[in-house]
């Protein structure tokens, strides 16, 4: 497939677009520094450029089949704006005008999928978000939003722990009340499930929780 990912430059960003390489994709990757990917590949094209950038989402979106991000916002308390969240929506947008409509993205257990039965995880992650990150709790909300409020055909994968551990090829998945989930998982092990929903329709319009 042809598949343009955003956060290319990040930890799961970087391990999404060696995935995708690996397996065969033409991969087209929107970054303000291209030089951090460090990676050449034949089947890979870098677009330098940003989200605040319309023409340059444009750009990187136009061909795709699908969009995979690995956009998160920064947990640092001094962190102020909306960027991604902004961003967010630019991106909506133009894959509504560019009729691209698989998104698969990334969120956290904080934000509640319709799925979901009560948990004790509803009323404690929001609340330690807003006080421990605060402005990271805002951006996952309105990039969240730009994508459920959407016509898209999203899977957004609700992570709690990344680790740098090697990866494990194991993963569990569902939703909080239903399924036994847990917190933890290998930065390599959410790549692999990010690039398996390019074929998976378990949770099309869906945020599952996943770990190892």
């Amino acid at each position: 497939m042809r598949v343009t990912v955003f956060g290319a430059t990040g930890g799961i960003g970087r391990l999404v677009v060696q995935q995708l390489l690996d397996t065969g994709h033409q991969v087209t990757a929107l970054t303000r520094s291209p030089d951090k990917l460090s990676l050449t590949h034949p089947s890979l094209t870098l677009i330098t450029g940003q989200l605040s950038d319309r023409g340059a989402v444009a750009k990187a979106v136009t061909g795709a089949e699908a969009v995979i991000s690995a956009l998160g916002p920064s947990l640092k308390r001094s962190a102020t704006g909306t960027q991604l969240a902004d961003g967010t929506r630019t991106l909506v947008a133009v894959m509504n005008e560019q009729k691209v409509t698989r998104f698969i993205g990334l969120a956290t257990p904080s934000l509640a999928d319709p799925h979901d039965k009560p948990h004790w995880k509803h009323k404690v992650l929001p609340v330690m978000a807003k006080l421990m990150f605060p402005n990271a709790l805002r951006e996952l909300e309105g990039m969240t939003q730009a994508v459920t409020s959407s016509d898209l055909d999203y899977t957004i994968a609700r992570i709690t722990n990344p680790t740098d551990k090697p990866a494990t090829s194991r993963s569990k998945s569902g939703f909080l009340g239903h399924d036994k989930v847990g917190s933890a998982m290998t930065r390599a092990d959410i790549a692999a499930f990010l690039v398996s929903q390019l074929t998976d329709t378990r949770y099309k319009r869906a945020m599952p929780v996943i770990s190892n």
